[in-house]
């Protein structure tokens, strides 16, 4: 008795089909898997055989063999239970094992039957609709995230003996539908608002244009400035997720298994802030079985390090290759997994350990080694991919008791939202999203300056030792300064604020 089952199983972001083979002989009771299972996946021996007697099933006690094809890929998880338990009575011949070619299958089951939800539903889904099959079968938890993939029927099932009548015809199990316009046109719920922050306003005025081309920045200013606040109010101006961003958004919160219950899809970008005693396979992504880190669970959104500073140093450098090249690749012996890492990244320090260097109202007692080292803790690459750095100076009493609102969190918005389309726009041909992830091609391309813009980042990159990343930051910043101006040609005045950005190489020489 043979029967073959399909399931799914994912690597990085994307699932792949596996084969769940089934072979059941007369012979004295065992029960095998093979195919490079791991323990949970071997484990799931129990569970299914409790499962199907516990359904109102026979059990068949004879040998009984399943392998997981492919067989050079280590298996791992709990999703394997439902197709094993399937496979199973399907070759016992309770139902017709033609209509199994139909289905991807996957989840996990109780000692009761109970279906329970697994990860990665999201990528199972597009995988069965790239196999070009009827539907995808999943848990009931997980039915919303995969019935956002069009083109394909998403059964959902709650207990294996729903299942089986569904196979044998005595139910009809309606298709999990998710109207995902109606989703998307939720507003996004805010908690703070930029209105709330008093003063600031040059800071304000960055962080608009940090958000506007997708910038990564760094906020440098004593304690009690405002630093941590600005940066918690961000994701409120932020534009809204593209269908395609928040897809991909999906599949990773998918796979490490935080999607809320009856989820369909994240809509709103991440805001991930570790704290700094993080280690570096928690920041980029790692473990025995690789799982993404906070790198990747910032896709598409913000990663804030406040005090950054106090982070080690050799965690921070290893974030040098995702910022630049947008993905993180963890290797291991017998596998590469690579996840996607387009983040805005948002740091905040104090100017010295003390933290009142430059204040006017508090000494510094820091030496300049003290000084020295503790800024070298940030090397000279992640300082050169921080496109914006930008002083936070102690708000003055008369901005704090000023009772003028400032611009609105909706309002800021708005006018970032129509910058991010017009740089859509202009890469609808591009695998990108924003002025930040332009590559030098494509910054030749959209960012080229007049004589004056010339001469004016000669001068900056001959008075402060500007690198070639940090001109070619300079040249992103101004083409979204100028995109908040809706002005197609980058000016000098563009380029001169895009400079004042650069506060951190500034403090390196006089200029301006």
């Amino acid at each position: 008795m043979l029967s073959k089952v399909l399931s799914g199983a994912v690597i990085g972001i994307d699932a792949y089909t596996v084969e769940v083979e089934i072979d059941i002989v007369r012979s004295l009771p065992r029960f095998d898997i093979v195919g490079l299972p791991e323990a949970t996946v071997k484990e799931s021996k129990e569970r299914v055989k409790t499962a199907i007697c516990n359904s109102g099933f026979l059990f068949p006690y004879d040998k009984i063999l399943v392998n997981l094809a492919p067989a050079d890929i280590r298996k791992e998880g709990t999703g394997y239970d439902l197709p094993i338990a399937i496979g199973i009575l399907a070759a016992t011949h309770i139902f017709p094992t033609e209509i199994l070619e139909n289905y991807l299958i996957n989840g996990e089951l109780s000692l009761d039957g109970r279906v329970k939800p697994v990860k990665g539903s999201l990528s199972i889904a597009v995988e069965a609709r790239e196999k070009n099959l009827t539907g995808v079968i999943v848990p009931g938890e997980n039915s919303r995230e995969a019935a956002v993939v069009d083109g394909i029927s998403v059964i959902p099932i709650n207990h294996l003996s729903e299942l089986v009548d569904f196979f044998r015809g005595f139910n009809n199990i309606p298709p999990e539908v998710v109207d995902i316009d109606s989703v998307f046109l939720k507003d996004p719920e805010v908690e703070s608002d930029f209105s709330e922050v008093q003063g600031q306003e040059h800071v304000k005025r960055a962080l608009k244009v940090a958000a506007s081309g997708g910038h990564n920045l760094m906020m440098i200013g004593p304690p009690g400035s405002g630093k941590t606040m600005l940066a918690k109010r961000i994701p409120s101006i932020l534009p809204p997720l593209t269908f395609e961003e928040a897809l991909e958004t999906t599949k990773i919160y998918s796979i490490s298994g935080m999607m809320e219950k009856d989820q369909a899809i994240v809509t709103q970008r991440p805001f991930r802030s570790p704290h700094h005693t993080i280690s570096d396979a928690g920041l980029i992504g790692g473990g025995r079985i690789p799982r993404p880190g906070e790198v990747s669970l910032a896709h598409n959104g913000v990663l804030f390090l406040d005090e950054v500073a106090e982070f080690r140093k050799q965690v921070l450098d290893v974030m040098r290759q995702p910022m630049e090249n947008k993905k993180v690749c963890i290797a291991r012996a017998t596998i590469s997994i690579e996840y996607p890492c387009a983040f805005m990244l948002v740091a905040a320090m104090n100017p010295c350990p003390c933290g009142f260097l430059s204040d006017p109202n508090h000494e510094c007692s820091c030496s300049h080694q003290q000084i020295h080292r503790y800024r070298a803790k940030i090397s000279g690459p992640i300082q050169d991919r921080i496109d914006i750095h930008v002083d936070v100076p102690a708000v003055p009493y008369k901005d704090l008791r000023s009772s003028t609102p400032g611009e609105s969190s909706k309002s800021i918005r708005q006018h970032v939202t129509s910058t991010r389309i017009i740089q859509l726009e202009r890469f609808k041909r591009s695998k990108i999203f924003c002025n930040a992830q332009m590559n030098s091609r494509l910054i030749k391309k959209y960012c080229s300056i007049d004589e004056a813009s010339h001469k004016l980042m000669e001068k900056a990159i001959d008075k402060l030792g500007f690198s070639a990343r940090a001109y070619n930051r300079i040249l992103k910043i101004a083409r979204t300064i100028a995109d908040l101006e809706e002005s197609k040609s980058i000016e000098a005045r563009h380029i001169s604020e895009a400079i004042q950005y650069r506060s951190l190489d500034r403090s390196k020489g006089n200029f301006l």
